[in-house]
């Protein structure tokens, strides 16, 4: 998969990307020659050489990601969706921790979301930031085929192939400017001449660069089949997810063989091979799917689109799912149906369906099943039970309800960040303020980057009146979205408050300092930029 944005969200980012490349471009004006690419044939991964540390350090690596996740997260492509996000990290990180060697040299913390787009496609961006388009999500026939994206995707991070790029860059950049001095020199006698010098330069410099990606596809191929292998997931669900993406893009009969040296990429076909090589010499298993894994694709199928063309097909689509005869096939199409009558306000037909998703994959007395690892949706069932309870215009004694219900969830769940969410939505919604209050700050000094979690305590002290601490949690929130400026003017307003304590105080002036401390170092940074 490629390790870029689709491109209407790539032209946001990708300035970002850009500065760092040209400044590590800048920064030699000689190199010696890119280090091959490592082929790793155990679970022990490779890690690379100086080389490509030099590039990018691991520090500037994640902090790039981070800078272009707070661009992601303002997208309206980027899908906000606590069960979703859930889901996909606790893949991820299973496959992570399943592989010695997999979070590679910078030791990465991953981290996994979901962007709307109907592309058979996922991403990585610097620093372990992980996305699956939700066309992929939906498109993928079972939990393994996922999880062969997953860690293709692991792969391009473990590898650091977006700095080992940057030092093919690094080479790459002389190559034009040579290409430019000769073009100036051709120009006193032929300006075509001078054209085609320029333009012979600049087609050399890109076509080691699509040399590169591809050899780095083969890579995060090799690298995501030991990984999966690891995680215990049936490996020939990386070539299904392959073959399918070769019959939605038709890529192989597309390009003629004489220009395939233009793509890229690799031909699907290509990789399939590779891939199925490697099948045959690796021992087969046997592998139950989570059920969780049909609820998210159902919940994301729904998401995906929310037109009211959109809507219809995906009630086509789940009421044919329907007609299935496995069991978690026809509950997902179920749990679909009870996300999309809610997403509709028809509460009373979510719940119905709900209730209809929960007895479908209820064991049946007197009849024996196989002893199974695989997770049985409840979380996710239990937190579409109390969303459909919080929803909008649902009498007042439901909230309680919801309470009632999130309490048992977060005791049965306890590292659900989904349901925790819904625990602090449930106190507020019932009026629990000095409860939800007490319960989000302990929260968030335990997750301090979760800007929902400061977005809630700021709700939960406006309840209450206390003007200034809600300005100080929506301090919070703006910081953990990088928005400095706006989080000062919060820190201001709850300085002016007429609530505000002699110890509030000092913590505001405390905070301010910080914050435009670290102000003035972006601007610093900026201003060094090229």
């Amino acid at each position: 998969m490629k390790y870029a944005p689709s491109p209407a969200s790539a032209r946001r980012w990708r300035p970002a990307l850009t500065a760092i490349a040209l400044c590590t471009a800048a920064a030699f004006a000689i190199a010696a020659p890119a280090e091959p690419l490592q082929k790793p044939d155990n679970l022990r991964l490779p890690t690379l050489g100086d080389s490509a540390r030099q590039d990018l350090s691991p520090v500037l690596e994640r902090k790039l990601g981070e800078e272009i996740m707070r661009d992601v997260r303002r997208d309206p492509a980027y899908l906000d969706d606590d069960p979703i996000i859930e889901y996909l990290n606790n893949l991820g990180n299973a496959l992570v921790a399943a592989a010695p060697g997999a979070r590679g040299e910078t030791n990465a913390d991953f981290s996994f979301f979901a962007m709307r787009d109907s592309a058979l496609n996922a991403f990585a961006l610097p620093g372990g930031f992980i996305a699956a388009h939700t066309g992929l999500i939906v498109a993928a026939q079972n939990e393994s085929e996922l999880a062969g994206v997953m860690a293709h995707e692991i792969g391009h991070v473990s590898q650091r192939h977006i700095a080992r790029m940057l030092g093919q860059q690094k080479q790459d950049v002389l190559l034009p400017l040579a290409a430019m001095i000769l073009a100036a020199l051709a120009a006193k006698s032929s300006p075509d001449a001078a054209m085609g010098v320029l333009m012979g330069g600049q087609g050399l410099a890109v076509q080691r660069q699509l040399n590169f990606s591809r050899d780095a596809e083969r890579e995060a191929d090799r690298v995501g089949f030991q990984i999966m292998g690891a995680g215990g997931y049936d490996v020939t669900g990386m070539v299904g997810f392959f073959k399918r993406l070769q019959s939605a893009s038709k890529l192989a009969g597309d390009i003629p063989a004489h220009l395939a040296h233009l793509s890229s990429h690799p031909l699907t076909a290509e990789r399939l091979v590779d891939m199925q090589a490697r099948i045959r010499a690796a021992p087969k298993k046997a592998r139950v799917d989570n059920l969780d894994f049909q609820l998210v694709r159902a919940r994301a199928r729904v998401l995906q689109d929310e037109s009211v063309s959109g809507r219809r097909d995906t009630r086509n689509a789940l009421e044919t799912q329907l007609k299935e005869s496995h069991r978690q096939l026809q509950a997902g199409a179920q749990y679909g149906l009870a996300v999309l009558a809610l997403r509709q306000g028809n509460v009373a037909e979510a719940q119905d369906w709900l209730d209809k998703a929960r007895a479908t994959v209820k064991p049946k007395e007197g009849v024996l099943s196989a002893e199974s690892t695989a997770g049985d949706g409840a979380a996710m069932f239990a937190g579409l039970s109390i969303e459909i309870k919080l929803a909008p215009g649902q009498p007042p004694a439901v909230a309680g309800e919801a309470l009632n219900e999130a309490d048992a969830a977060r005791q049965r769940f306890p590292l659900s960040r989904a349901i925790a969410h819904q625990y602090g939505e449930a106190l507020i919604a019932a009026g629990k303020y000095d409860e939800a209050t007490r319960y989000l700050r302990d929260q968030t000094q335990l997750y301090r980057e979760d800007g929902k979690l400061h977005d809630m305590l700021a709700r939960a002290y406006s309840k209450q009146g206390r003007i200034a601490l809600q300005h100080m949690a929506l301090a919070e929130s703006y910081v953990v979205a990088g928005a400095l400026p706006a989080a000062v003017a919060q820190l201001e307003l709850a300085r002016k408050a007429g609530d505000v304590s002699f110890y509030d105080q000092a913590v505001i002036d405390a905070r301010e300092r910080e914050l435009k401390a670290r102000q003035k170092a972006e601007k610093e940074e900026e201003k060094d930029r090229p």
